[in-house]
């Protein structure tokens, strides 16, 4: 598959002055809760509108979705608000009921895109559609399954395909539901920068109140689009409460969020300008969570030295890491000036850190 400028012409044909906007709540619960829902989103922003009705849950016993019963009340929402409107495909058999019922576009989620037996099923089910289809990142950070499911799809016939970047599971506890892992999405800009990218932050952030920011973000770094998870009373949405919007906070959102305005004289420098920059703050703020996480361990180095009284400076260690670092430095094009005052700083802290605990 390589990159080709009609890859975004579905996207490009809405003309939109806007990025675009799905929106809709996570799952469709009622049909006068999805009906609800999309009036209050009428006439705004959005340009899909979304609704889970078959929903893979981590566990059984919790709600998995109304089913196909679901397609019926959005074709209701087509009827009476004239929205577009989407929903989630996970096998070939909901594939087949979606484009009966004219669902407007798919998308694939992501513990589906993990599995190339699952994509390719759900490739030929779609073979030849002219609807628009999704696939939102694999679970894992594997940037090669993510594009192994988007091609199995190009490969069918599909030709308006675009990518929805909803974060990536970790073991380890963070502030997110999903890492961002900011860096990938990026790398997938640059090897198919025409393939519509989504950014999705219901789904990384897992918390309302830090949807509007993880949008700017993703706006910032050039992404085309926003699925947001949005109901109208999510603190008693039957999943992922936590995380929707009411349809009131969304048409906010649109209004505060920053765009890039194409008819500034100097838009394209200023563009790549913002793309850069946007790409220095990410990097910035995971330098600062790893440093964060360096400490922690010298903290835990702290404790061991004071229940042995061993001495806080251990010169023959620190040097070795300083050799160590100014080579991988110059690996990555840094001088060993630079390396030097930044690891001294760094030691400096580690050995505050570890003072305060022995001391303490």
């Amino acid at each position: 598959m390589e990159n080709k400028k009609e890859m975004r012409a579905w996207l490009d044909d809405m003309k939109l002055n806007h990025p675009l906007v799905i929106a809709g709540p996570c799952s469709a619960e009622t049909e006068e809760q999805v009906l609800k829902i999309a009036h209050e989103l009428k006439d705004t922003d959005v340009n899909y509108f979304r609704a889970g009705i078959w929903k893979p849950r981590t566990r059984p016993g919790m709600f998995e979705g109304v089913g196909a019963l679901g397609l019926k009340w959005l074709q209701k929402v087509k009827a009476e608000t004239g929205m577009k409107v989407c929903t989630e495909v996970a096998n070939a058999a909901h594939v087949k009921l979606a484009l009966e019922h004219d669902i407007d576009m798919l998308w694939i989620g992501a513990r589906s895109t993990v599995s190339p037996f699952i994509m390719q099923e759900i490739a030929d089910a779609l073979e030849g559609t002219e609807k628009p289809v999704l696939i939102k990142n694999p679970v894992n950070p594997d940037l090669a399954l993510w594009l192994g499911g988007i091609e199995r799809i190009y490969s069918s016939g599909v030709k308006n395909i675009g990518a929805i970047h909803r974060g990536f599971s970790t073991y380890e506890k963070t502030k997110f539901r999903n890492n961002p892992e900011w860096q990938m999405a990026i790398e997938f800009q640059n090897k198919f920068p025409d393939i519509p990218l989504i950014n999705d932050p219901s789904h990384i952030t897992g918390k309302r109140d830090m949807v509007f920011d993880i949008s700017q973000i993703a706006l910032d770094l050039n992404f085309d689009g926003l699925m947001i998870e949005t109901h109208h009373d999510p603190e008693n949405a039957w999943s992922d409460a936590s995380q929707q919007v009411t349809p009131n906070m969304l048409i906010q959102m649109m209004r505060d969020l920053k765009v890039k305005k194409e008819a500034d004289p100097e838009a394209e420098y200023n563009s790549k300008l913002g793309n850069l920059r946007a790409q220095i703050d990410v990097i910035d703020n995971q330098i600062i969570d790893m440093l964060g996480k360096r400490m922690q361990a010298s903290d835990g180095i702290g404790k061991l030295k004071k229940e042995k009284n061993v001495a806080v400076l251990q010169s023959k260690r620190w040097n070795e890491i300083l050799g160590r670092m100014v080579l991988e430095g110059q690996d990555h094009g840094l001088s060993e000036e630079f390396i030097l005052k930044m690891f001294k700083a760094i030691h400096q802290e580690s050995i505050n850190h570890q003072e305060k605990i022995i001391n303490g």
